[in-house]
């Protein structure tokens, strides 16, 4: 097997998708405490909102915990780490597919998905 240097394609996708899957999700998850981006409780299907305790922000609040750790672990242990990322992704897509009006973003949010399955298969060779 070749060794991989940075001028290699595969490399370089390697590190763009790892450093996406790190730095995103932590400020995603940094900005479900100050709501900069978005107001992120909109976000919550009514049905997800109904079963989790406290308030939609509390959750979010929760949301906001877990995508930093899945960054963290992205950073540290991408072939894990992007499989997290994939799963909460697809939390994430089946959440927005009960909630009228968002499927544009259930899509986009599918393509990170497969990005974060890729980043998955490339961390493993």
């Amino acid at each position: 097997m070749a060794l991989l240097t940075r001028t290699d394609p595969t490399q370089q996708a390697y590190l763009a998708l790892k450093t996406v899957f790190t730095v995103a999700p932590v400020l995603f998850g940094l900005d479900k405490f100050f709501n900069v981006l978005v107001d992120w409780p909109v976000y919550l299907a009514p049905w997800i909102d109904s079963i989790v305790p406290g308030t939609a922000q509390t959750a979010m609040y929760a949301v906001g915990v877990i995508e930093i750790v899945a960054g963290v672990l992205v950073a540290l242990r991408p072939k894990w780490g992007g499989l997290v990322v994939a799963a909460w992704l697809a939390g994430i897509i089946l959440n927005l597919l009960t909630l009228s009006g968002y499927y544009d973003i259930a899509l986009r949010d599918f393509g990170l998905l497969v990005g974060a399955l890729a980043l998955s298969r490339l961390a493993a060779r």
